[in-house]
């Protein structure tokens, strides 16, 4: 198939495209000086109480004289070559910068496509195909998210990766849009230009919007094999599905039968079950309904009489559909229910048509203690009745036309009323006999067909049918088989729903009444000697094959020497029916292509938990009887995706969201543009309008993909919904900005002169060292561990927290000690924390790659690769990070979170203390309650000062020294107190009521826990390991009472002094 990103380009495009880029430019400079002028303007600010203002703005400008703006600024790079980097990086992130000009040469290096005769292991994954039917939503984008940070983990971790793209044609919803285009814009129905012309109308609409929906999975950074595309309706896959259907209906799995389906009359065709979404309704309620002008009453039970033969009365029925009645056969009753049993046998006469209905025992439909014990059967519309007119060999009469207006079996009277109509007539009608026996509220569940609004009618109808239970059976044995289990369901949980639909599975209804779709490859063969002529009249006659030149042949040697014309069947297949092959037909089948030997099955199935019955369960089935092996060896069942308020996306709510506008933001304005564009009713507009100026006041900030992708994978957590809320990826896109600068501080450490060691040593290095290298083993561990076990949330937490909380905000605060002024005695620890930088830009760098793309190769692009170590071309296709046994230093890790307590402490009291001078420095203390902490402590007092913002820091030990005098302190643990020097007047007051509330904080801790103690029973029954901690817990508080005590004591006596 075509790329449309790959089209040549024309003098016209290539002019137009260098006039845009020389604006992006202009306005990339422009941002630039401005950026500047207000820098300077704070650096003004900030030198104008310390310097004469004439130096300072001397100073400013000889500064700036030195730096060219341009050399901030992206050359052009050509379409499709490695993008050309600017020789100084810029001082903010922006994602419209940072994220152009990558994808194109990614897809041209060809770092996405897979090689079938590749000696490494293959892992493959199938994009579940969206539909064609516009663009792309955020729902589409989390699929997206997930499925390409897998793949790009599994290429970088040595694998032969296969993420295959591809589009649904999407049988009804297509045509509904393509039909309300139609209407909207020449005012005719499909039936007005015939099939041909539609469906060829439907081609052009697929051809205009397919291209959006694979732009913006570009945009996203799917590293999608875009040499494998395909469409459910190309070539290749349209002959995957008739050779499916062929084979089997000769192996007896396909057949054709009259069953009730679900009918949508506004589209005229039978919906699946996921089509249909139901309303719970409490009492009498008034609903629109799609072509009629005023609202349909639902709700309501209607009770009346069918009077019965030999003059024994009459028999009361109640029915919430009572225009049905037409169409009734039989009166059915409990066996056991003495109120009839004089009626066993007898018949009802309908009252419009004189019929007579059987009066039928069913004790399996009857419950005789509802209503009057007495039940309507109405066999060819209601699913319960169905399965009674079979019971007892009763008459299925259909009264409604394919647009639910009463047929002529209704009776003259009500023919060719709408079927809502023909409810009020027909309850005028029963009345007027004196048959009327009231109404009353009635709850009740009512089917709406997703697509078109309508209410489901169950209608009798020939379809062609599949037998699902041998399959089902064999889809339920690989999933749920513990000994020889081939398929694995994540999360668990959805393994039970898995057994409960497979095992209550029934027959799959697999034929539409469509123009847009598969055609079913069978041919009706009507002889010339046959006394009924419509098509289908004679279930025998039906020809599957291949083609109509197969048809001919098989019909020849069925009906030999006699004349005959052939017809296809004008049905359509089910969409589910090709989306079931997709695994099989995107590699070639049925031919035995290199790419099915070498992928098939396929490694993991990614999709919302809403299809695992209509999508998966029928891919697994087809997979197993068609390719000998399930499609894939795990499902991995992604949440649903709501909007902030947990409502489920909806265009007429106008919460729907499109990737590409969180990822280039867009005004409100914008968004109420896209909405008037779509295929919403004016009442429909309004109420969305409403939505977005609710959600979107200032509509939606420019995001980029990196934190757009990274918002929706870390959202994985939340159960089986996601409530999205826009600002949650505003804020990855800061903590990008955040990312930026400190690899910005790190890159300006390093010098432009640095070259990498082919070897780090960490044991050789500094305490701060040491320990960010540990820690990093440690997320490099846990990430693994989490994307292994599919827990995708965990694993983006794991580098997030490395990142920002252990890199940023510590060690590189850490660092900075050792590159002010280039101090000679700092000079082996700053050597030692350029080696720490680099190897923790460029791990870090390759760990964040599969979550954030785009960033990543720009941000590793820039670092200089280590001595001897020949540099891939891209971060995409180097190796993913592993642990390394000999970097972890538990000793260190140890120390460093004592070390961070003590910060954090002290931070704490310094935002008390100091409301207004926020960066004075004060001296402070550590008060030891031994020596070993005291060692720590003393041995890491550089970090502390540093990291505390603090003038010194004093060490003391509780056993020779006494607590400060004129101090706030923090109890950091039971062994670790801290002090800082407060200038001027202590707030003892303020102090005091800090140590009461640790007291009383205390005091409960140490109830609760005794009471656990005291309990009856506790020696015997507590573990004793347990009993152990519980001790050790109340020695603890008990010291830490009694410190809080001497505290208090100590202040009482400093306010003695000072009174």
């Amino acid at each position: 198939m075509s790329q449309p990103d790959n089209k040549p380009e024309t003098v016209e495009d290539l002019e137009r495209k260098k006039k845009k880029e020389e604006k992006a430019r202009e306005k990339e400079l422009k941002k630039l000086k401005a950026a500047e002028k207000a820098e300077l303007a704070k650096l003004k600010a900030q030198q104008g109480a310390n310097a004469p203002k004439k130096s300072a703005k001397k100073n400013i400008k000889r500064d700036t004289g030195e730096e060219n703006l341009e050399d901030y600024v992206d050359p052009e790079t050509p379409f499709g070559e490695k993008k050309r980097l600017s020789s100084q990086m810029a001082k903010q992130y922006s994602p419209s910068v940072v994220e152009k000009s990558w994808y194109t040469w990614w897809e041209k290096s060809g770092f996405f496509v897979a090689d079938a005769s590749s000696p490494k292991p293959p892992f493959v994954i199938v994009l579940p195909p969206p539909n064609v039917t516009g663009a792309l939503h955020i729902g589409h984008a989390l699929t997206s998210a997930i499925q390409d940070t897998i793949i790009r983990w599994k290429r970088m971790s040595g694998y032969n990766t296969l993420w295959v793209p591809g589009m649904d044609h999407a049988g009804i919803a297509t045509q509904v849009v393509v039909e309300k285009k139609l209407m909207r814009e020449c005012r005719l129905t499909r039936h007005d230009v015939g099939r041909e012309k539609f469906v060829s109308e439907v081609w052009k609409w697929k051809d205009e919007y397919g291209g959006t929906i694979l732009r913006q999975q570009r945009r996203l950074g799917a590293s999608l094999d875009w040499s494998r595309e395909c469409f459910t309706m190309d070539e290749r896959r349209s002959r995957a599905v008739t050779e499916a259907f062929v084979r089997l209906y000769r192996d007896g799995l396909i057949y054709r039968d009259i069953r009730l389906v679900n009918w949508d009359c506004i589209l005229r065709t039978a919906i699946s079950d996921i089509e249909v979404d139901y309303v719970d309704i409490k009492e009498r309620t008034l609903l629109k309904v799609p072509g009629y002008e005023n609202p349909v009453e639902f709700g309501v039970l209607t009770s009346f009489a069918y009077p019965l033969e030999e003059g024994l009365g009459e028999i009361v029925v109640a029915t919430t559909r009572v225009e049905t009645m037409l169409g009734d056969t039989a009166i059915a009753i409990h066996p056991d229910d003495k109120r009839y049993t004089h009626l066993h046998g007898k018949y009802a006469i309908h009252p419009f048509n004189g019929r007579r209905l059987p009066i039928v025992c069913d004790a399996i439909l009857v419950d005789p203690s509802f209503g009057t014990g007495a039940v309507k059967i109405t066999p060819a519309h209601d699913p319960n009745d169905f399965e009674v007119g079979k019971r007892h060999i009763l008459e299925f009469i259909n009264i409604f036309t394919d647009d639910g207006k009463i047929n002529s079996n209704g009776g003259s009277e009500f023919v060719g009323m709408p079927r809502f109509k023909a409810r009020q007539a027909i309850t005028e009608a029963l009345q007027q006999k004196g048959l009327y026996r009231g109404s009353k509220n009635n709850e009740m569940r009512l089917g709406l067909c997703s697509r078109s609004n309508d209410v489901v009618e169950p209608l009798i109808k020939p379809q062609w049918y599949v037998d699902c239970n041998g399959m089902a059976k064999q889809a339920l044995d690989v999933a749920l088989d513990s000994e020889d289990r081939k398929l694995e369901i994540i999360p668990k949980q959805y393994a039970a729903d898995w057994k409960r639909w497979l095992e209550n599975i029934r027959d799959w209804c697999i034929s539409r009444q469509l123009w847009w779709g598969h055609r079913i490859p069978a041919w009706y063969v009507t002889l010339e000697d046959d006394e009924l002529k419509e098509l289908g009249a004679y279930n025998d006659h039906w020809i599957v094959a291949q083609d109509e030149s197969e048809a001919h042949k098989e019909a020849s040697k069925k009906y030999a020497g006699r004349k005959f014309d052939l017809c296809q069947d004008p049905d359509v297949l089910d969409t589910w029916f090709s989306s079931g092959l997709f695994p099989l037909s995107v590699l070639g089948w049925p031919d035995d292509t290199e790419d099915l030997k070498a992928f098939y099955p396929t490694s993991v199935l990614e999709t919302g938990h809403d299809i695992l019955f209509f999508w998966v369960a029928r891919m697994v089935m087809l997979g197993i009887k068609l390719g000998g092996d399930v499609p894939f060896r795990k499902v991995y069942l992604h949440p649903m995706i709501r909007d902030a308020h947990g409502r489920k996306m909806s265009k007429s709510l106008g919460n729907v969201i499109d990737p590409l506008e969180v990822i280039n933001g867009i005004s409100l304005e914008g968004l109420h543009k896209r909405l008037e564009e779509g295929n919403l009713d004016p009442n429909e507009l309004a109420v969305a309008k409403a939505g977005q100026v609710k959600d979107f006041p200032n509509g939606i900030a420019e995001c980029g993909a990196d934190a757009l992708r990274f918002a929706l994978v870390s959202y994985t957590a939340q159960s089986d919904k996601i409530n999205l809320d826009i600002q949650r990826v505003v804020g990855y896109r800061q903590w990008c900005n955040k990312l930026w600068n400190a690899v910005r501080f790190a890159m300006s450490k390093l010098g432009d002169d640095y070259v990498p060691p082919t070897e780090v040593h960490p044991e050789t290095m500094p305490f701060s060292c040491k320990w960010i290298i540990s820690v990093m083993n440690k997320a490099i561990k846990k990430t693994v561990s989490s994307l292994d076990s599919y827990e995708f949330s965990d694993a983006a937490t794991a580098v997030y927290s490395w990142w920002q909380y252990q890199f940023c905000d510590v060690f590189i605060e850490a660092i900075k000690p050792y590159f002010t002024g280039e101090d000679p005695t700092f000079t082996s620890e700053r050597n030692s924390s350029r080696e720490a930088l680099w190897l923790c830009l460029e791990t870090g760098l390759r760990l964040l790659h599969p979550f954030m793309p785009f960033v990543t190769e720009e941000l590793w692009q820039r670092l200089r690769s280590s001595q001897g170590n020949q540099r891939k071309e891209s971060i995409m296709i180097c190796d993913y990070p592993s642990y390394v046994e000999c970097w972890t230093n538990e000793r260190v890790e140890l120390e460093m979170d004592l070390v961070e307590s003590a910060v954090k402490s002290l931070r704490s009291l310094r935002s008390e203390v100091l409301a207004k001078h926020r960066n004075e420095r004060l001296p402070a203390y550590a008060y030891c309650q031994n020596e070993e902490v005291a060692g720590i402590i003393k041995s890491h007092e550089l970090e502390i000062v540093t990291l505390a913002t603090l003038s010194s820091l004093e060490v003391l030990l509780s056993e020779r020294d006494v607590a400060p005098a004129r101090c706030a302190f923090e109890n950091v643990n039971v062994n670790l107190k801290v002090y800082l020097k407060v200038e001027g007047n202590l707030n003892a007051e303020a102090e005091r009521e800090k140590i009461k509330n640790k007291m009383e904080e205390i005091q409960k801790q140490q109830e609760k826990l005794k009471k656990t103690m005291n309990a009856s029973g506790y020696e015997q029954k507590v573990p004793a390991h347990i009993q152990e901690e519980n001790a050790a817990k109340l020695a603890k508080l008990i010291q830490e009472f009694e410190f809080f005590q001497k505290e208090n004591s100590r202040l009482d006596a400093e306010l003695m002094d000072n009174n």
